[in-house]
């Protein structure tokens, strides 16, 4: 086995080949100094694959990076490897995983039918919605992440993991579980795709320290109200802790109202100091 990372997601594929104790592939991006002139894609893989069996670990965050991972499926393919594993750390486009309104499609669908194309197996993690699985016509599986976030919070003081709305409640219950705290969730109500309002709810978080726990963090709007209610409640400190950290605009600016703010490397970001090379080198292992 072999690793290939793309360019949105090369800690992680090194940490991955680490892990497995294989060998790590680079991947070169350019092949005139300042790329192509119109902006469009290459990859040229700087090893052979041939009879390997493969793994490419992308993730489909932003745009560029779907055609880039393309490009690396059909290198894989090109270069003669006997199998083809992705990776997919953050599945972008999968909140989009059904019609909301007439004249849509549907993002998540379209995104799998073509990933999908050249790969034997598909492993990707914290999607919006499991059900999205069964767009792939390949095995395809969701690997659990929030141990990850569980490991780093574990021996930090942390008292209560929140949730910051209802339904990502089992994500703040599994990781509340695994460190031995309380865990309880915020009643949220969405104005529009940027305000959010966090509706009153007596919390148990006076004198406590709190972590937010979510599967994404985008405008960092939720999260801030979250903190900003929690600390309104009497507790001491507040940090927040996700999967995929998108952080759009000016989210981390924003989030500074919580005294730390961490992600995984599933998107790299400056506050990725949590990686998933464990837990995704576990469930291709346990399918071997």
């Amino acid at each position: 086995m072999k690793v290939v990372g793309g360019s949105a997601s090369l800690n992680l594929a090194q940490n991955l080949a680490r892990v497995l104790g294989v060998d790590y592939i680079s991947v070169q991006h350019e092949k005139h100094p300042g790329g192509f002139p119109d902006g469009e894609q290459y990859v040229r893989l700087q090893a052979s694959v041939k009879g390997e069996d493969i793994v490419v670990v992308q993730t489909t965050h932003p745009d560029s990076k779907i055609i880039e991972l393309l490009l690396l499926e059909d290198a894989v393919r090109e270069g003669g490897a006997a199998s083809l594993t992705l990776v997919i750390p953050y599945f972008g486009y999968g909140r989009q995983d059904k019609k909301f309104e007439e004249g849509e499609g549907v993002s998540a669908r379209v995104l799998a039918k073509h990933v999908q194309v050249q790969a034997d197996a598909i492993y990707t993690m914290g999607l919006h919605n499991p059900s999205v699985l069964g767009y792939f016509d390949v095995p395809a599986k969701e690997v659990d992440g929030m141990p990850a976030i569980a490991r780093y919070l574990k021996g930090r003081g942390v008292d209560l993991v929140l949730s910051p709305d209802k339904g990502a409640v089992r994500h703040a219950k599994e990781v509340s579980e695994a460190i031995g705290a309380s865990w309880d969730w915020l009643e949220k109500e969405r104005i529009d795709s940027f305000t959010v309002r966090m509706a009153p709810k007596n919390l148990d978080a006076r004198g406590k320290r709190v972590a937010i726990v979510d599967d994404v963090i985008s405008t960092g709007r939720t999260i801030v109200s979250a903190a900003n209610a929690v600390k309104g409640q009497g507790a001491t400190g507040v940090m927040a802790a996700c999967l995929h950290g998108l952080f759009t605009a000016n989210a981390l600016e924003h989030l500074k109202v919580c005294d730390d703010v961490v992600s995984t490397d599933t998107v790299p970001s400056p506050v990725s100091k949590i990686s998933v090379a464990e837990d995704f080198a576990a469930a291709i292992k346990a399918d071997r």
